[in-house]
């Protein structure tokens, strides 16, 4: 799609979109960015504010698909086409999802800490699995389904304590 016919979907002249947009691919890193960054800000409060590792996992579950549930459009695109994004947009995206990894990581080491969670070998691995039940849930989702983002959240939630338990 050109920057003609985002002109033409959004009802702006072409004139009206370059003064809000430089050019495609810094409207795909707009896109591309806004979920991932929200995600990271409320993971970084839900870390300060449940300290639990249950909790921490349940909380960042419902979050996570609540966020798939409500930004389904801009997930689509992310997915899709990130491998556009060049320079430090592309580097940009790529540490936002490696830090909100990280939050999930944290939070299984923590109740590994704690003694809640079982050691797992490949760690990291694992939670890069589990992740990818949320991330690619935006293919399937259907929020006016007969599973509200919430109610999976809980879902998956289970899946993910029950492959990290004791």
């Amino acid at each position: 799609m050109g920057v003609a016919e985002i002109g033409e979907a959004t009802g702006l002249g072409r004139g009206a979109l370059y003064h809000h947009i430089q050019s495609k691919e810094d409207l795909l890193y707009d896109i591309s960015s806004r979920y991932i960054r929200n995600l990271v800000e409320t993971a970084r409060k839900t870390v300060a504010q449940h300290p639990d590792p249950e909790d921490r996992i349940r909380r960042l579950s419902f979050d996570l698909m609540e966020t798939v549930g409500h930004h389904l459009a801009e997930m689509t695109v992310c997915f899709r086409e990130v491998e556009a994004l060049s320079g430090e947009h592309y580097t940009n995206i790529s540490r936002f999802h490696a830090e909100y990894e990280q939050i999930w990581i944290d939070a299984v080491s923590a109740g590994v800490a704690s003694g809640v969670f079982r050691d797992i070998d490949g760690e990291k691995v694992a939670v890069k699995g589990l992740l990818g039940m949320y991330f690619y849930s935006f293919l399937w989702l259907n929020s006016e389904g007969k599973y509200k983002p919430a109610e999976i959240g809980d879902i998956f939630a289970d899946l993910f304590l029950r492959a990290v338990a004791r």
